[in-house]
Formats: C-alpha cells, sequence, structure tokens
C-alpha cells in the first residue's frame, strides 16, 4: 500500500479507502462484511469511509464493530452527515447546527471512537446558511470529535466559498468527495482546479462506475445474476445510466490495454483515477474479500501518457465531462418530511 497527503494538511491517508455505501448493512450479511474489512487492513488499507445514512446508520454500526479490535491511531475513519436518517422529521436532515451537533455524536457511537479523522459535508445544504454549517463544523473540531473537515459533491464555487469560512474560523477544509471515473470525469474541468488551487484534495468513489469498469457487463446479454444491475435494494438504480449496449462495447475495448498491461479491468480503472495528482484516494466496496485483494494491485501502476490516450480514444463519446453535473445532481433542497403516524 502506498500513502498520500490528505489536502493541504500533514494526514496522510491510503490510496485506497475501503468504503460501506450500498454494501454494509443491506447488499451483504454482517460477517461477510467483517471478512471485507479484514481483507482491506490485511493489504494495508488504513482508511476507511461510511455515512450515517448508509443502511439508515447500520453501516456505521457494522463499520465500527469489524474496527473495534484495531488500534484506533493505525486508522483513518471518515463519516458524514446531510441525509436523512432516523424516523426523517424536519430535523433529520441537512446542515444546521442541531442535525450536525446530533448526528455526531450518533456516528461516533455507532462507530464505537471518540472521533473521525474527516468529517464531510455529504451534500451541499441550499436551506442553511453556509455559516452556520462551517460553525458548527468548527465546534464539532474544536470539541475534539473530529480532525479535519471534507465535503462531498460540492461544486467549485461552493468549495470556494466554505474554505474562506474555514480558515476565517481556523479549521482544516482538506478534502472532496466526488463520483470519478473513466466514465465520470465531471470534476476535471472546474472542482480538481479550484481544489487543487485551495488545498484540497479528491476521496474519490465509483472508479469502477458501479462495477461497469470491471467489464463484467456484456453488450446484448442480461446482467449477471446477484451483480449489482440485479440488486433491487438500490444498487441497480445508481448502475442503470451505463447499462447502454454503446457504452458496454466501448468498455470491452479496454480488455486489451488491461491485458498489455498484465492487468484486470478493475486494476486499470482503479489505476487510472489514482494517475490524477489531486486525488489522494480510491473508495472501493467489496461484497466478496478476494474482491478487495485484486483491487489493491492497482496501487503504484503508473500509466504511460500513451496508454492514457489509447483509453480515452477507446471511451470516445461515453465520458462524460459535463462540469454543470456537479449542480444539476445536487439536492435542490432537504428530503421531504415524512409524516407522523
Amino acid at each position: 500500500m502506498e500513502y498520500r497527503y490528505l489536502g493541504r494538511s500533514g494526514l496522510k491517508i491510503s490510496e485506497l479507502t475501503y468504503g460501506n455505501w450500498i454494501t454494509h448493512g443491506s447488499q451483504v450479511e454482517n460477517d461477510v462484511a467483517t471478512q471485507c474489512v479484514r481483507a482491506a487492513l490485511d493489504v494495508g488499507i488504513t482508511s476507511f469511509d461510511t455515512a450515517d445514512t448508509y443502511a439508515n446508520t447500520t453501516a456505521e454500526v457494522v463499520l465500527g464493530e469489524a474496527l473495534a479490535s484495531e488500534r484506533r491511531e493505525s486508522l483513518e475513519i471518515f463519516t458524514k452527515v446531510y441525509w436523512a436518517t432516523g424516523p426523517k422529521g424536519a430535523n433529520d436532515a441537512g446542515l444546521s447546527r442541531k442535525h450536525i451537533m446530533e448526528s455526531i455524536n450518533g456516528s461516533l457511537r455507532r462507530l464505537k471512537t471518540d472521533y473521525v479523522d474527516v468529517y464531510q459535508a455529504h451534500r451541499f445544504d441550499v436551506e442553511t446558511p453556509l455559516e452556520e454549517t462551517m460553525l458548527a463544523f468548527a465546534d464539532v473540531v474544536r470539541s475534539g470529535k473530529a480532525l479535519y473537515i471534507g465535503v462531498s459533491e460540492w461544486n467549485a464555487d461552493q468549495i470556494r466559498a466554505g474554505r474562506v469560512l474555514a480558515d476565517d474560523l481556523g479549521i482544516h477544509l482538506v478534502s472532496n468527495q466526488p463520483e470519478y471515473s473513466m466514465l465520470w470525469r465531471v470534476i476535471e474541468g472546474e472542482v480538481v482546479p479550484a481544489s487543487r488551487d485551495l488545498g484540497l484534495s479528491q476521496i474519490v468513489f465509483s472508479p469502477l462506475a458501479q462495477g461497469i469498469l470491471t467489464g463484467k457487463y456484456l453488450p446484448g446479454r442480461p446482467a449477471p445474476a446477484g451483480s449489482r444491475a440485479t440488486d433491487t435494494n438500490g444498487g441497480a438504480s445508481f448502475i442503470s445510466r451505463w447499462m447502454k449496449d454503446e457504452v458496454l462495447q466501448r468498455v470491452q475495448g479496454l480488455a486489451p490495454i488491461a491485458a498489455e498491461l498484465d492487468l484486470s479491468m478493475a486494476q486499470l480503472g482503479v489505476a487510472w483515477v489514482l494517475q490524477n495528482p489531486n486525488v489522494a484516494s480510491a473508495i472501493i466496496g467489496a461484497s466478496r474479500p478476494e474482491q478487495v485483494k485484486e483491487n489493491v494491485a492497482a496501487v503504484g501502476v503508473k500509466l504511460e501518457a500513451d496508454v492514457l490516450a489509447r483509453i480515452d480514444e477507446v471511451l470516445g463519446d461515453a465520458v462524460n465531462t459535463d462540469t454543470t453535473w456537479t449542480s444539476r445532481r445536487a439536492p435542490k433542497g432537504r428530503p421531504p418530511v415524512e409524516p407522523r403516524v
């Protein structure tokens, strides 16, 4: 395993972060989830990412139990706040002071730790003044419950505004967590340049485009049984945008490139995102321990300029570079309140 600094800070994190979005508490049984965490530790992964909203807090519980026997100082644990949790009442979502203060306490309890290394705003909250949000984060840091602050899927202007307030408050805003892969490059035009200038790194999720870049989905063929594309608990909805024959055909064109480099297609996909110097770590998930062991081979791989050019040529117009997508996919308001019954 290799390690990179997170933003303009002294914190180093592993180039692969183990994340449990979708899987823990929903897609895989708890004992298998624990095996995946153990596999991550065995290959040198020290960074772990979760969120309070994953499986409505259950994912944090599973991760906390899986890491309970580890030396806390040897780990970097990240979690997030914004989306609705619990009964989804009027204050069970967003980045208000109330929700942040209550959510960090719940996350720490479930994760069985006194602090998280990075506490992240899971989305930008258009209904709460940014000053209120950043002051609450500053108080979380000053109380010792988080060491650093991060954001997820914020656009360039939002990152700039957040960084100004963080600096005024004397806290470290060090990271953004966006989607990024060979197929989804919308952060390259604005978010990455702004982050680089401001001293933030990217901790990217979905480096394999929800599994599309593994090559297991074939054009003209039904999705493999048990794959994410057949998961009615949520996985299928996330991957549906890639399940088009024209995209799948282009992805199959990456197989010869991976073979020439003695890599699997999954390893090629993870290695590709790590070529971006603004990426500190790529988040990998797993439903089986062997998937973790396969992905670690992507660490340290150097893709030469001619290889990167061939990848671009093969994928062609299947690649999305439209910078507006970060804002277009952002929530326009907090999740609706569910009525009490």
